[in-house]
C-alpha cells in the first residue's frame, strides 16, 4: 500500500509530465525558470535546516536546470549579443550555485534567485498569444 506522501509524489510527477507534454516552447522555458527558482528555495530551506543531503540535491537540480536547460537552450547564432549575455549570466549563476553549495552560503543562493527572477518575469511578459504546442517524448527527473 502507498503512503499519502508517496501518492502525493506520484500525482505531482503526473502533473509535471502532463504540463510538459502539452506545453509550448515558451511555456517550457517558463517551467525551467520556475523549477530553478523553486529548487533554489528548497536549497535555502535545506541549508537553514542543516540538511546537507537535501541541500546538495536541490543545488544540483538547479545547476542542471540552468546549465542543461536554460543555457543549452540558447540559440547563440540567432540570439546575437543578448544570447551571449544570457550565456555568460547563466555561467555565472552556475558558478555561484556551486560556491553556495560548497560554502553553505545563503547569500549566494539569494543572489542567484535575484538574477533569475527578472529574466523569468520578462520572459513571462513576452508570452506569445498563440503558442505552438510542443509534443515530444520527454523525461522529467524530479
Amino acid at each position: 500500500m502507498f503512503s499519502s506522501k508517496q501518492m502525493s509524489s506520484v500525482y505531482r510527477q503526473i502533473d509535471i509530465e502532463t504540463g510538459v507534454s502539452g506545453a509550448s516552447a515558451h511555456q517550457l522555458i517558463t517551467l525551467l525558470f520556475n523549477g530553478a527558482l523553486d529548487s533554489i528555495a528548497q536549497a535555502k530551506g535545506a541549508m537553514q535546516a542543516r540538511n546537507i543531503e537535501a541541500k546538495c540535491a536541490a543545488v544540483s537540480k538547479t545547476v542542471r536546470i540552468v546549465d542543461e536547460g536554460l543555457k543549452a537552450g540558447l540559440d547563440m547564432r540567432a540570439g546575437g549579443e543578448l544570447a551571449q549575455h544570457l550565456n555568460d549570466l547563466y555561467g555565472y549563476i552556475v558558478m555561484r550555485l556551486t560556491q553556495a553549495n560548497l560554502r553553505n552560503d545563503i547569500n549566494a543562493l539569494d543572489e542567484c534567485a535575484r538574477l533569475l527572477t527578472p529574466i523569468r518575469d520578462a520572459w513571462v511578459t513576452i508570452a506569445p498569444a498563440d503558442a505552438t504546442v510542443v509534443r515530444a517524448a520527454m523525461e522529467v527527473h524530479a
